[in-house]
């Protein structure tokens, strides 16, 4: 149904009045004329039930704008206007249920001709005769009931449903054994399997294939094509054994691939999936001015015009791709680095993209040893995969069009953080040139007391008669005359990567002796040409890598703590760096003065907060609440005591920028200090905002530059690291690349959590208070592929299993229409709750916790109250004019 008419204000207009009509009409569809529903107007506010009658005069004074998804009032989360083509029956027995899935699993694996013949001639295909034999014996299992007289249940759709609430709620394999021996010998004449491991093989044939390809353990080539024959590794200056002993055959080393093809045909075998990867073209609103979506951005409008034919069909699927390492046994003590690789559909639109269900894990890198700049030799597949599917692409059956068609498929970038960056790009994104976006032209300069690369040098960026240019005293002693540095191309990135020495991979020890060379300040940080330029449109995309725009505030939020809490382990402002701003002839004031002996005395730096500010800015945080879901409980990382921050994650960091740091330290710092910490704050939340606008965009871009002069004039070269300086490039990226909820790293390390990083599941709750969807915080696997391991031997083939049995189940629950599954769970504040009075402010969705406690308000904040009533309810608006 066309929604425009609840943005309309004039409530007597009559478009407005006749959607009034049309949705009194929906709501009430099939239902008693007398009921009462949730009323959706401004007053109600989806909290008061009323008739139809009431309801439609309460709708003549306005409806919630926001209230575009009618969940209250028949419609379901993944309902839209064309749901109508698409009918699910949630009263289907599941023997139905169980066909259905069986159907489309023989579509995607035997072709279209299985709907019409699922008895399937296996001699006529005789490389898939074993396949197609389990997938007929899993046939006749489906129409088996689980005992006699039972007429609701077959073997295999009791075996999917146990199995589904193992996944769901996470049981161990020993309590899943004890439950079905306990069913088994309960009901001896029912078709139970005996143990896990029997139904998970039962199953088996429901789910998708791993490839396993020997490598060799120096990281120098795969046995794989060419080499697939060889015991030995290729490479002459290595040489290294390929299985750990002649007569075992056992290999020292395996990759874990998982073929890309069969996952994207597998999207297109549901009808509803089907139509959403076609979402971005048909129903995605175009705005010029605002970008939702990566679709909205300019990197897929620019491939779209450079890539005609892929763009005509637009069921060809856009990737992007992300890996990092993580220690899979969560101890410092034994170091271990498994990087698994995941790639993630852009097609979807965004309450589905990003999401659990629909990231593909393309492969496991093996350690013990992380991969570094040899991980193009793990991704050699992939590259070949990916080549394929942009030439020629993969016969796919279309379930939402009923037709076969070509599926292609491209990768647009990929998104990793800093370090993981110059493995996949090339750059060393260490040195003097670690900037990978100013690559030649980057600003640096070498601390001598502070033994590290500072970055500062943005008034280059500024316009070029800008007076901050022509003052020297404030800054680096000099005038400043240079143009911004000048992106380079892809095509200009080639031309500078087909000119340098290809480097040979391989950790061996020559190997290693080779590829060791003294940096100067002048040579260029390239390392190695990326396997990625191997793809015909790699050099043409107008961003290849992104900018993990989690870690970069991360850093620079802790910096600022730690530097204004003057935290000796994470200050900045040390007394090397005081030594630095002596050699440099900078702020005198900050200088070592001589103390007692032979000791110097460090300057108070405006800056940095006393104790007593320290004292009230703990006192502050630890009082400080959230709404549920926001945030993690951020008090507890305070020592109120020791004037300390302990055990803040990345996306505490994140929240912590953008809504705590210049509030709780307003009227402790100087007036610029605080302007900054404002200025820091609001850039941050622009950037990161889900609705980016082009025009903010622009002005971002010129805001940052002024930020970190006014940054250079205030902090110590030291704080200037590359984390710092990466801000500049931020709003430039964004506006290529669209949203940064897209493009961060939040999503995909939930997957993969460091030691120090295993609380993710703050980020799911995070993106439930941004969406308000279910998904989000429902579906939370924190740390999903570190639980996978059960076998400390084998990390990477524990991963490789576990992950293709929850693949298998997380499709097979797309047809449990009378379960909770991760597709159907609702909200957590679904519960409605009457509120105390009738005015709108008190009218939001809330589930209340913990016991109800009586108290009494001061004078002080009865006024707060009041005045905050007066300011945010929509009620007395005509009275405060």
């Amino acid at each position: 149904m066309d929604r425009s008419w609840m943005s309309i204000k004039n409530y007597l207009d009559p478009k407005y009045l006749d959607g009034v009509d049309e949705f009194i009409k929906f709501a009430f569809l099939g239902k008693d004329p007398n009921c009462k529903l949730p009323c959706p107007c401004k007053v109600c506010n989806n909290f008061e039930d009323q008739t139809k009658e009431v309801m439609a005069n309460h709708l003549c004074r306005g409806i919630v704008d926001s209230y575009t998804r009618w969940i209250y009032h028949g419609e379901g989360f993944e309902s839209d206007d064309e749901n109508d083509d698409i009918e699910i029956n949630d009263n289907d027995s599941d023997f139905d249920s169980m066909e259905e899935l069986l159907n489309d699993v023989g579509v995607a694996n035997f072709g279209e001709s299985w709907r019409h013949s699922p008895e399937l001639d296996t001699g006529a295909c005789t490389e898939k005769e074993g396949e197609a034999s389990r997938f007929l014996r899993l046939l006749s299992e489906a129409e088996k009931s689980l005992y006699p007289g039972c007429e609701k249940y077959s073997k295999l759709s009791f075996i999917v449903h146990i199995l589904h609430l193992k996944t769901m709620n996470r049981w161990t394999c020993k309590s899943t054994d004890m439950l079905l021996k306990f069913l088994h010998q309960v009901f001896p004449t029912a078709l139970i399997p005996s143990s896990y491991y029997e139904a998970k093989n039962f199953i088996r044939e429901l789910g998708l294939k791993c490839e396993k390809i020997h490598a060799c353990e120096n990281d120098c080539a795969l046995f794989w094509n060419e080499n697939k024959g060889l015991d030995h590794c290729p490479n002459e200056k290595c040489k290294a054994p390929r299985y750990k002993s002649p007569n075992s055959k056992i290999p020292r080393k395996v990759l874990c691939y998982f073929p890309l093809k069969p996952r994207l045909q597998r999207l297109f075998v549901n009808k509803e999936i089907a139509r959403d990867m076609r979402w971005h073209k048909e129903r995605r609103v175009d705005n010029e001015n605002m970008m939702r979506h990566p679709a909205d951005s300019l990197a897929w409008k620019d491939f779209d015009r450079n890539h005609k034919s892929f763009a005509e069909d637009p069921r060809n699927v856009r990737l992007g791709l992300a890996s990092d390492g993580f220690n899979p046994f969560g101890t410092m003590s034994n170091s271990y680095s498994i990087w698994p690789v995941i790639l993630v559909p852009y097609n979807l639109p965004p309450w589905k993209c990003l999401k659990d269900p629909f990231f593909f894990l393309s492969m496991i890198i093996p350690g013990p040893k992380t991969p570094g700049n040899d991980i193009d030799i793990f991704f050699r597949p992939l590259v070949d995969e990916l080549k394929e599917l942009f030439a020629t692409g993969v016969e796919t059956y279309d379930a939402f069009r009923e037709e076969k068609f070509m599926l292609r498929a491209a990768l647009l970038w990929t998104i990793n953080d800093f370090p993981a960056y110059g493995y996949l790009s090339g750059w060393s994104t260490k040195g003097y040139k670690a900037c990978p976006v100013c690559l030649d032209e980057t600003t640096s300069l070498y601390l001598n007391n502070g033994h590290k690369c500072c970055y500062m040098g943005h008034r280059r960026f500024l316009p070029i008669d800008h007076k901050w240019r022509r003052e020297k005293k404030q800054f680096n002693g000099e005038r400043e005359h240079r143009q911004p540095p000048r992106t380079l191309s892809g095509e200009e990135v080639l031309q500078q990567l087909l000119r340098i020495e290809q480097v040979e991979f391989g950790k061996a020890p020559d190997l290693l002796q080779q590829k060791k060379r003294k940096r100067v300040q002048n040579s260029s940080n390239w390392k190695k040409m990326s396997i990625f330029f191997e793809l015909p449109y790699w050099s043409t995309n107008k961003i290849r890598h992104n900018l993990d725009i989690m870690h970069i505030v991360k850093n620079v939020c802790e910096s600022l703590v730690g530097t204004l809490m003057n935290i000796p382990s994470r200050t900045k402002d040390t007394w090397q760096a005081r030594e630095d701003l002596k050699e440099m002839g900078l702020r005198e004031e900050l200088h070592l003065q001589p103390g007692g002996g032979a000791s110097k005395v460090m300057p108070p730096a405006c800056y940095t907060l006393s104790r007593l500010e320290k004292k009230n800015f703990c006192q502050f945080l630890s009082t400080i609440k959230f709404p549920d879901g926001f945030a993690s409980n951020i008090p507890r990382c305070v020592k109120t005591k020791e004037c300390q921050l302990l055990g803040m994650k990345s996306h505490d960091y994140y929240v912590f920028i953008q809504r705590i740091l210049p509030v709780a330290t307003r009227g402790m710092l100087s007036k610029d200090v605080s302007q900054i910490l404002v200025e820091i704050s609001n850039f941050f939340r622009k950037i990161c905002s889900r609705t980016l606008y082009l025009d903010e965009l622009e002005m971002q871009e010129k805001n940052i530059i002024l930020i970190l002069c006014k940054l250079e004039k205030i902090f110590p070269p030291n704080f200037f690291d590359v984390m710092v300086h990466l801000m500049v490039h931020l709003p430039t990226k964004s506006k290529i690349a669209g949203p940064a909820q897209y493009r961060w790293m939040f999503p995909f390390e939930r997957y993969m959590p460091l030691i120090f990083n295993n609380a993710y599941l703050i980020y799911l709750q995070f993106s439930y208070f941004l969406t308000t969807r279910a998904e989000f915080f429902l579906d939370r696997k924190m740390g999903q592929y570190k639980g996978y391991v059960n076998n400390r031997a084998r990390p990477e083939g524990c991963i490789a299993e576990r992950y293709l049995d929850d693949e298998c189940l997380t499709f097979i629950s797309r047809y449990l229409h009378d379960v909770p599954t991760r597709f159907n769970q609702t909200e957590r504040n679904m519960e409605k709750h009457e509120a105390a009075g009738k005015l709108s402010i008190f009218s939001s969705l809330a589930r209340p916790f913990g016991a109800a406690l009586i108290g009494y308000l001061s004078e002080v904040e009865l006024q707060r109250i009041h005045l905050f009533i007066l300011k945010n309810c929509e009620e007395v608006d005509d009275y405060m004019r």
